[in-house]
């Protein structure tokens, strides 16, 4: 069964943030608010909590992970970012939009698309999700949580906790989520393609 925190979308509790960091570093799968929707979020290099996500989202390996990232520092010890693809993330960002770039060696070999070597980023924008990364020192191996055959992710805390309880180790419910998932912009190639019009303002990228 799946642990329950209920955390204020605010002023996040410390002693929960740690708890739920606490089964994340144990090898523990969470879903987590973020501010285009839950996420399912894991440890960097925990290959079964991945392999789940794979198995729950019935995922193929051309699906890009994406690594939640705390600030643009962190960001860049994980991806390559030229002068040109700098200002444009760093004007987006925290905000609803995954960036695919070039990953560094930082990232683990499996985590990469196979043939790009390519990985997903980005900065939340959402005080919950900004807490666990925090505490947690480094980012967050998460996908959007939405399930097969769905057209919409979840974003309800308690819907979660009863429909997947036996397939997460922990559901953070802070109310207070977005409902659209990110834009997903790919700069992989040095310009601009959206890969996915979502919830981040496409313009500035069209």
């Amino acid at each position: 069964m799946a642990k329950y925190f209920d955390v204020h979308p605010v002023n996040p509790q410390s002693r929960l943030i740690r708890q739920a960091v606490e089964i994340v570093r144990e090898g523990g799968l969470i879903a987590y608010p973020t501010d285009s929707c839950y996420a399912l979020g894991a440890a960097l290099g925990n290959q079964a909590a991945k392999d789940r996500i794979v198995a729950l989202r019935h995922l193929d390996d051309k699906h890009h992970f994406t690594l939640m990232c705390a600030d643009f520092a962190q960001l860049g010890q994980f991806v390559h970012v030229d002068n040109a693809v700098f200002r444009a993330v760093k004007a987006s960002t925290p905000g609803s939009y995954t960036f695919i770039l070039p990953a560094t060696k930082e990232v683990p070999r499996r985590l990469l698309h196979p043939k790009k070597k390519t990985v997903g980023v980005r900065i939340p924008d959402h005080p919950v999700a900004q807490a666990l990364l925090a505490e947690l020192g480094e980012p967050l191996l998460s996908s959007t949580l939405l399930l097969p055959g769905r057209d919409e992710p979840m974003t309800d805390g308690w819907q979660i906790k009863d429909e997947l309880d036996h397939s997460l180790d922990a559901v953070i419910d802070s109310g207070e989520c977005g409902e659209v998932p990110t834009t997903v912009v790919d700069l992989s190639e040095g310009y601009a393609e959206i890969a996915r019009y979502g919830a981040g303002d496409p313009s500035p990228f069209e």
